[in-house]
């Protein structure tokens, strides 16, 4: 099954190249561990997730690109031709002469309903290309004007217009320093909204990502290339084929369903994040082995302490004992440390991958008390290695690890708001007092829900 990339804005576009390219230069490697027939079909599967039919012997994106201004657009076309691999549709591209200058009720209020036939229009004409439609994958940032505002828009049409098939929303989380002085109202009405028409919210957060350019990495200059490298690394290890079933060698046919299935057993719950290792710089690559026993433990050890990466893990953080009453230090301790889970999905690719044992991730004491182990934890693998990586994982995890930074976020806003300021810009766009208000129930509604995990 097929999914269509809604690529929003300068963030969402630049990003949108980056996974692309890291798809198919995957897909495109024939790696030694597997037959020729295996690689094959691997390719195939990718292929039908993401490439439509060949122009000129070239695989299109399945994608359709949106800025409100053009060079953002005219950058991304070239560099996919350029790569000579792969393209985006000549036809696939809506862009204007004026953006949203970071302000939110713009993309919303005024280039949404603006432009919402012809944009709708593109994403029919990509779904009409599909055999079959597993869903939308929207790449947008958070806190810009046209990405988080029209982005928003865009979603709540997706969801009128294609009920019935999914749609995960990437946003990208705002440094926390701040890139624009609105973000957090940006970030506010963003996330409402699309809380409201998406099935899912895969979160990246900058700052995370920042430091794992320069940790991991080792980059000393980071660009926002690098940081999109290292998204399209992580997304790419998410959602390149595995394979239906344990013992199975067939490749799951519908990535999107399957992830919502195991990730969003409710919707009050739609937060996701991902975690990989191993992820290193390719010169570091070459002197380090792996065993999955080490990774497992790594992986497991930066789910419960909420650790992005595996530099600076902490390893004093322990589930709670089961059975004893959450009363005192304890309650407080996990409440502060430990990183309660409702659903987890493990994805491990390459070397002897049938001989993991992802039974430390099992724990009922690592999941909500409402659901059993059994219905929370999910293992996809493939014996496929990832790009260059003889063994790796990927963590997708739908838990209280973004509770703190969206708590932030909704009280920076709430005090900007409780001041007035800045509001101005909002209401002459139509979006009213009212919209913010509902906004922050909404959001504080959701943090509720996650804290009492």
């Amino acid at each position: 099954m097929s999914i269509v990339t809604v690529q929003l804005g300068q963030c969402g576009n630049q990003i949108g190249f980056e996974v692309f390219d890291a798809l198919f230069n995957d897909s495109h490697c024939p790696r030694g561990l597997c037959s020729k027939r295996e690689n094959e079909a691997y390719q195939a599967s990718c292929k039908e997730r993401f490439f439509s039919e060949e122009e000129n012997g070239v695989p299109l994106a399945r994608a359709v690109l949106v800025d409100m201004e053009p060079k953002v657009i005219n950058q991304t076309l070239s560099k996919a031709a350029r790569s000579g691999r792969w393209k985006y549709g000549q036809h696939s591209c809506f862009c204007q002469k004026q953006g949203s200058g970071n302000n939110w009720a713009y993309g919303y209020s005024v280039h949404g309903p603006r432009h919402e036939e012809s944009i709708m229009n593109l994403i029919q004409k990509e779904v009409e290309k599909c055999d079959s439609l597993s869903g939308f994958f929207i790449i947008m940032s958070m806190a810009g004007g046209t990405g988080s505002g029209l982005g928003a828009f865009i979603t709540q049409n997706l969801q009128d217009q294609y009920s019935s098939a999914l749609k995960m929303n990437q946003i990208i989380w705002p440094y926390g320093t701040g890139e624009v002085i609105v973000q957090n109202y940006n970030s506010v009405l963003t996330l409402s909204h699309l809380y409201r028409s998406s099935d899912a919210l895969l979160v990246h957060e900058n700052d995370a990502v920042h430091k794992i350019c320069a940790k991991l990495m080792n980059i000393k200059q980071i660009s926002f290339c690098d940081i999109n490298q290292v998204l399209a690394h992580q997304l790419g290890s998410v959602f390149q084929p595995t394979y239906s079933g344990e013992g199975s060698f067939h490749y799951r046919r519908n990535p999107l369903g399957d992830l919502m299935e195991n990730l969003v057993p409710h919707p009050e719950f739609k937060m996701l994040g991902v975690r990989n290792i191993p992820q290193m710089s390719e010169n570091s690559l070459a002197y380090s082995t792996f065993t999955w026993a080490g990774l497992l433990k790594h992986l497991r050890q930066m789910l419960i302490s909420n650790a992005k990466m595996e530099d600076g893990i902490d390893w004093q953080v322990r589930p709670p004992l089961l059975g004893l009453p959450p009363l005192g230090k304890m309650s407080v301790n996990r409440e502060i440390h430990f990183n309660t889970s409702i659903a987890n999905l493990v994805i491990l690719r390459g070397k002897d991958v049938h001989s993991a044992d992802v039974g430390a991730f099992k724990d009922p004491a690592l999941y909500t008390s409402w659901l059993e182990p059994v219905h929370a934890f999910n293992v996809w693998k493939t014996q496929r290695a990832f790009r260059k990586y003889e063994k790796s994982a990927a963590l997708v995890s739908n838990s209280q690890s973004l509770v703190k930074p969206l708590d932030r976020i909704v009280g920076k806003a709430w005090n900007m708001f409780a001041s007035r300021a800045y509001l101005h810009q909002y209401t002459k766009f139509g979006i009213e007092e009212e919209d913010f208000l509902d906004s922050f129930t909404l959001l504080e509604q959701v943090i509720a829900s996650y804290c009492n995990l």
